[in-house]
């Protein structure tokens, strides 16, 4: 099934075409930035990425690849928690699916996937649990991630529950558990699976999907098959998916138990009610935000010439109802014009002209809401994982 394993290592290996630093400037995160100096490189099948770290491969897409619809493949951001990342071939690609809580344990090779059951195509955004976490003040540990930790994209599968029953699911059944085809370099390191509850793991939005925009998955984002699970942050949606295990009892993996958790009560989101502490709980849906992709950050606009702002709003899947945007402060706000809804768990264009009529600095905030009246807060929710950055943002223009 795995027919080549890559190994990461800290040298410019086959994975890397090219790497050019980039100063802080046109596609710098406001406010504070992530890192004073950035690097971008070419993972293969890739094109130049912001580096976060290079074993396991953290790779960040570009503000300037975050203004299209759709998130290209090769734009595509990359995360990964183990450093062995496998090269399967599609042709001998198996599925096994099973565990204490179905009749009938099966494997299913891709072609049984896409001739045995309904295609699904559904656009989401698939964003890291620690986007912008490398805009914590005071910083807290991870991958010092700007804004680019998550795209968006139209993901083609099928449904995960459509797979589950024909298993044949007992009424134990409490959690299903993923896992991908992904190594640690060091046996110490616990295997990376996620576990979802049976509510959302039936849901008809989570998919096993092979496609991403109408092509195969990309190499460094789950081929051959993944986990989409819309809605809820990028950890759930596990990359080259080889076992799938429905349990009746809580999955106690460090993925879980340890990992990828915030405190009890202090965000909104769907609950994971077989994992939670009176301390912690898992991570789940991602929360309402949005994120102006033009102009860039410092971009000096010509006085008297047309000029527009522009950029996308998302949540966990109620949909987007209002962007406004503030030119003083947050004193006032006013609404931006919203583009197509393209689906609940899509995010959705917004934009409005910028008044360059008078010389001198432009400082802009914007802030959305959700249809389930989600409002992106002021100020962060300090928590030790550096989890949920959803604040509004500024951005600092100049007309001259």
């Amino acid at each position: 099934m795995i027919t080549r394993r890559r190994w990461l290592t800290g040298s410019a290996g086959a994975l890397m075409l090219g790497a050019m630093p980039i100063g802080r400037g046109a596609d710098a995160v406001e406010p504070g930035g992530a890192a004073a100096d950035e690097v971008l490189i070419a993972l293969s099948g890739k094109k130049p990425l912001i580096k976060r770290s290079f074993r396991p491969p953290n790779f960040e897409t570009p503000l300037a690849d975050l203004r299209r619809p759709f998130t290209a493949n090769d734009a595509f951001f990359v995360r990964y928690h183990l450093a062995g990342i496998p090269e399967i071939e599609p042709r001998t690609w198996r599925l096994r699916v099973g565990g204490a809580s179905v009749s009938r344990p099966m494997e299913l090779s891709l072609g049984d996937l896409k001739r045995g059951f309904e295609r699904i195509d559904l656009p989401a955004v698939n964003q890291c649990a620690g986007n912008r976490r490398g805009l914590f003040a005071p910083r807290v540990p991870g991958v010092q991630w700007g804004n680019g930790a998550m795209g968006h994209a139209m993901w083609s599968g099928v449904r995960l529950r459509d797979v589950l029953r024909k298993c044949g699911l007992h009424s134990d059944a409490l959690e299903v558990v993923f896992d991908g085809a992904d190594v640690a370099a060091l046996p110490q390191t616990p295997d990376f699976q996620k576990s979802l509850p049976m509510d959302r793991a039936l849901d008809e939005n989570t998919l096993i999907a092979f496609a991403m925009n109408a092509r195969p998955l990309p190499h460094f984002n789950g081929a051959p098959a993944r986990l989409i699970v819309p809605g809820w942050t990028g950890t759930y949606w596990v990359k080259h998916l080889t076992d799938i295990r429905v349990q009746p009892q809580p999955f106690d993996g460090f993925w879980m138990k340890a990992a990828y958790r915030i405190p009890t009560g202090a965000f909104p989101g769907a609950r994971f009610v077989s994992q939670e502490t009176p301390e912690t709980t898992p991570i789940t849906q991602i929360l309402v935000n949005s994120l102006v992709t033009n102009p860039a950050p410092h971009t000096r606009l010509v006085r008297h010439r047309p000029a527009e702002l522009s950029g996308w709003a998302w949540d966990g899947g109620t949909g987007i109802s209002s962007v406004e945007v503030s030119t003083d402060a947050g004193l006032s706000w006013r609404p931006m014009t919203l583009e197509k809804d393209l689906g609940r768990f899509a995010w959705r264009g917004f934009r409005v002209a910028l008044d360059t009529s008078r010389p001198g600095p432009l400082a802009l905030a914007v802030r959305a809401t959700s249809r389930g009246g989600e409002r992106q807060p002021e100020k962060l929710t300090v928590n030790p994982a550096g989890y949920h950055d959803n604040r509004i943002l500024s951005l600092a223009l100049e007309v001259a």
